[in-house]
């Protein structure tokens, strides 16, 4: 049988133990590993983020520009010109910009995960009600409530990169985002392409909104829940004003937002009009042909992917003004009248657009000093902007001047990229 004295601890043991209680809760916050504090890039909750985030581009990017294809279609059975029926892409980016504006305020008391799925949700039925009504106005009308609920979704989708991914892989995993708008940039205008040319617009929509239901399910699912976000509940209006006016005062994002601007509204022009160039003579391509060309996307997804993790090891000062040099190069290259010519030039857009798209969004998250989410907003509502404005603006470039004008157009707004690229580069270098 112990003696007493056995189960009594000794002097030493008893003064050791508070010291060691102490040395286990006074860690600093800041000294958790970062597998502990960050998504980490190997494991499984950063490959379950990965995905989830892909399937959100996914989403966003289908749905939205779905209608880009049908343009030609719409101007005929709606007897509506080329400029106006560019509205059924250009409200919706005009009431996204705006929405943009507000999201990242209200994910401050929502919550980034829930208000992402109610957004994508609502934009997918959305969509699914477009391929029922009757009237151009209806359409007009349920496109810009699918553009006001999709701002829910890429301002917050930066942020929560931004803040969840391990900052040695943000490049990496902010291309794979980009990615995942590309692919469904691809997939939406591919899908409506053809089964507009098989069947008509309506069953086209249709199917693209059920994909949309589908990409928000697994997004909701497979989604890691936020470690580093704290939710703040009621409105402070100041809070939000100071940290929209912060990020301004900072010299080097108000350029990274005109890169977006720019960016964004070259592509969009050209993407835009080029149908209305290549279904008339002497190409006369059929919707199925002018939707396959929008395969090019492909090169968009391998060029963010490969951009982000080119910025993380060469540089993204030196990443980003090649991706604008490589848009520019390859707007220049639709002036021919070659049409394989015309699908390369269309290649090099789409490559050099994600490659700047991708660069430019990386460093947002890394050039702005707290709420990430209010300077990811900023910068979406400058992309969006870029693409209903010049979107349309292109419109009646196209119908005064041809294609020669809107290639002018695009090349003077890739022009003022390739400076305010230059700018950043040597502001926010130490």
């Amino acid at each position: 049988m112990p003696r007493a004295a056995d189960k009594q601890p000794d002097a030493l043991e008893r003064q050791s133990r508070p010291s060691l209680q102490i040395v286990r809760t006074t860690v600093p916050p800041g000294a958790e590993s970062a597998e502990e504090r960050f998504l980490v890039r190997g494991t499984a909750a950063y490959r379950r983020a990965s995905v989830a985030l892909f399937l959100s581009g996914f989403a966003t990017f289908s749905l939205l520009y779905c209608v880009q294809p049908l343009m030609p279609i719409f101007a005929e059975d709606f007897g509506v010109s080329p400029a106006a029926s560019s509205l059924s892409l250009s409200l919706s980016t005009g009431f996204l910009a705006f929405a943009i504006f507000c999201a990242a305020a209200v994910s401050e008391g929502f919550g980034r995960r829930s208000l992402m799925f109610a957004s994508l949700l609502g934009a997918a039925l959305c969509t699914v009600a477009c391929a029922l009504v009757p009237s151009w106005h209806a359409l007009m009308a349920i496109r810009a409530l699918e553009g006001l609920l999709l701002g829910g979704v890429p301002a917050v989708a930066m942020a929560y990169l931004s803040e969840e991914i391990d900052p040695r892989g943000l490049g990496a995993s902010m291309g794979l985002y980009i990615a995942g708008n590309a692919f469904g940039g691809m997939a939406g205008r591919v899908v409506t392409g053809t089964l507009a040319e098989y069947f008509s617009w309506r069953p086209a929509l249709g199917a693209i909104g059920l994909l949309g239901l589908a990409a928000a399910i697994g997004f909701f699912v497979l989604l890691p829940a936020s470690r580093n976000f704290t939710p703040r509940r009621g409105v402070d209006a100041r809070f939000h004003l100071k940290a929209w006016l912060g990020h301004v005062g900072n010299p080097a994002l108000p350029l990274l937002f005109a890169i977006g601007f720019l960016a964004m509204g070259t592509f969009v022009t050209v993407y835009n009009y080029i149908g209305f160039r290549l279904v008339q003579a002497p190409y006369n391509l059929n919707q199925t042909e002018l939707g396959l060309i929008f395969t090019v996307y492909l090169f968009g997804i391998a060029a963010s992917w490969t951009a982000g993790m080119l910025g993380d090891r060469v540089g993204h000062f030196i990443v980003l003004p090649a991706g604008i040099a490589v848009a520019a190069t390859g707007v220049a290259v639709t002036l021919s009248s070659s049409l394989p010519l015309i699908v390369f030039g269309i290649v090099l857009l789409t490559s050099g657009f994600f490659i700047a798209h991708s660069v430019a969004s990386a460093l947002v998250g890394r050039l702005a000093r707290g709420t990430k989410g209010h300077a990811s907003s900023l910068y979406l509502l400058a992309y969006y902007i870029g693409s209903s404005v010049a979107g349309s603006a292109g419109g009646y470039v196209w119908g005064t001047g041809g294609w020669n004008a809107v290639v002018v157009f695009t090349l003077t707004m890739l022009a003022l990229g390739m400076i305010a690229a230059l700018a950043v580069a040597r502001l926010a270098r130490p």
